[in-house]
């Protein structure tokens, strides 16, 4: 899998080039159809057994992050985030930002400098800025233009196990799985759709599944992973290294019962590790596609995701091979669900 340099590569919605850019000289040799749209999504056909049917499988390309929105007369960066984040998990990490990758960090004022009120509440981004080391805004205009885009600056490790720390997890996981499915053959014609924008509204989806009009469709994801200290295990939305997460509902979306049904027992039948996503909450490009034209067939399987939309995700690699192996599952047998 290419999980490690997608991971690392910065692509925040709307930016999403370098990341498309790699996606598509890794693929283009397993595609009979390879494209580029004017929103962003890289779409790439591959023929199957039959062309009776039209396959939908996507995962978005964008992940969280920070637009340049200002530069004081100090040199500091003013900024907007792009995406949901909370605001507790930005201060002093590091970011790049723009297309020459400048070293920067977010910072706010000092702790013994705040009122005792300040400490006690979640820091507003209003009051955050970037540090690139400009001592004024004419020698931060040298480096950085308004509109620039910032994105976290994690390197991808290998932790214990199988557990790996990155940022975009959410969702180049998704990307990873696609590129290895789309080596193999499907049942159907098959559009394989690495989509722009999801973190700001599901925009590349919801255009893709508009101009393709698929029969079917399944979203790759990341979903948060809460078996982690403080939180009562009734309230778990996913379990790390308890393999990939089949949702019924969450808020954009309620999967068809059979579709849902079908991921989860057809997995459990091939021995592949499968939980059902817990909690009614969050929502991804299923959300888009179900609700295209007269509406599609859609359901979601996702990673299971500590500190999602953070600077340093957590995920278990047999959870990202497990939701390879649901997917490609769904591409061999799709004639059992159309």
């Amino acid at each position: 899998m290419y999980l490690k340099e997608l991971c690392e590569m910065d692509g925040v919605s709307g930016n999403e080039t370098p990341v498309r850019k790699f996606i598509k000289e890794n693929i283009r040799e397993y595609a009979d159809e390879i494209f580029t749209d004017s929103i962003g999504n890289l779409i790439a056909k591959r023929k199957g057994e039959s062309s009776e049917k039209k396959v939908m499988i996507d995962a978005h390309t964008d992940e969280v992050g920070f637009i340049i929105s200002g530069i004081t007369e100090k040199g500091f960066l003013e900024f907007k985030t792009v995406g949901g984040i909370d605001t507790r998990v930005v201060v002093s990490k590091r970011v790049r930002i723009g297309k020459d990758s400048v070293n920067g960090v977010i910072g706010m004022k000092a702790i013994h400098l705040q009122k005792k009120s300040e400490r006690e509440i979640a820091p507003k981004i209003s009051d955050m800025y970037i540090d690139i080391g400009a001592n004024s805004k004419e020698e931060a205009e040298r480096y950085i233009e308004l509109g620039d885009y910032a994105a976290f600056n994690t390197k991808y490790q290998e932790m214990s196990g199988k557990i790996i720390k990155a940022k975009a997890i959410d969702d180049r996981a998704g990307c990873a799985v696609l590129m290895e499915l789309i080596k193999i053959k499907p049942v159907y014609d098959t559009y394989f759709c690495f989509t722009a924008q999801e973190e700001v509204g599901l925009r590349g989806a919801k255009t893709a599944a508009y101009a393709i009009e698929p029969d079917i469709a399944l979203a790759v994801e990341a979903t948060t992973c809460s078996d982690v200290g403080g939180v009562k295990e009734k309230d778990y939305v996913t379990k790390l290294g308890s393999g990939a997460a089949v949702s019924f509902a969450d808020n954009r979306t309620i999967v068809g019962r059979d579709f849902c049904q079908w991921l989860y027992e057809k997995s459990q039948k091939a021995k592949i590790p499968v939980q059902y996503k817990a909690a009614i909450a969050g929502g991804n490009n299923a959300g888009a596609i179900h609700l295209s034209k007269k509406g599609v067939k859609t359901a979601s399987v996702s990673v299971p995701c500590r500190y999602i939309h953070s600077p340093c995700s957590i995920a278990d690699m047999g959870d990202i091979e497990a939701v390879k192996n649901v997917a490609e599952l769904f591409l061999l047998c799709t004639n059992e669900l159309v």
